[in-house]
């Protein structure tokens, strides 16, 4: 789906219900907090019954948050603008991902709320223990901290000019991705995957549009 007009202010409307709109939105904080102590819990359990060494709780883990990175290329790419025929996908769709662009200065909906977040990675969490058995208590804290870790990096590309130079080909490849071309710049925590599969964008090439950016950027 191809979401092309920019709106500076408000939010988009979801949901008639109200109660179902309020749970669409949420701060990036609140899910830090939920998410933390079952983490740090599970790396905990698996230490101590599983007498896992420093060195494997580190790799799993490591593991984990490098997975996160290609899932989320995978999912930014193919499911988040996924072109669908059907009026049911295509507000799916906005709903996950096309309101952002719409309306790219909500903080509210930067990433996903508490009851699906819940839902969702408790589903993952199934899968990976089906396949990793008890490594996924150390493989799925990873994954969870690359995706807090890449809720984290998106907020800070809306709100803040890059920290340092090395950061500065990541915010340009996302503030693109949103004015110039949705096809190129699925990456948010890393530009690794857009490099991999040729959808990183030539910065050598593109000239900084600062107005544009700054319909992105939050006030």
């Amino acid at each position: 789906m191809q979401f092309e007009k920019i709106n500076n202010k408000g939010r988009a409307q979801l949901f008639s219900n109200p109660a179902l709109e309020a749970l669409t939105k949420t701060n990036l904080f609140v899910i830090w907090g939920i998410y933390t102590p079952v983490l740090s819990w599970m790396i905990f359990y698996a230490y101590k019954h599983f007498h896992y060494s420093g060195l494997h709780i580190f790799l799993l883990w490591c593991s984990g948050m490098f997975f996160w990175t290609l899932f989320e290329y995978v999912a930014h790419r193919f499911l988040f603008h996924l072109i669908s025929e059907t009026e049911w996908g295509q507000k799916i769709i906005y709903i996950l991902h096309g309101n952002h662009h719409h309306y790219p200065r909500d903080k509210q909906r930067l990433i996903m709320p508490p009851v699906p977040s819940l839902i969702i990675s408790s589903l993952v969490f199934f899968i990976q223990y089906l396949i990793l058995g008890k490594a996924a208590l150390l493989f799925f804290p990873g994954f969870i901290i690359g995706y807090l870790t890449y809720g984290t990096m998106h907020y800070a590309i809306h709100a803040f000019n890059p920290p340092f130079k090395f950061m500065k080909p990541l915010w340009r490849n996302h503030h693109l991705h949103h004015y110039k071309d949705q096809n190129k710049g699925f990456g948010v925590s890393t530009t690794l995957w857009d490099r991999v599969f040729g959808t990183m964008w030539d910065l050598k090439k593109e000239k900084e549009d600062k107005e544009k950016v700054k319909t992105l950027m939050y006030e």
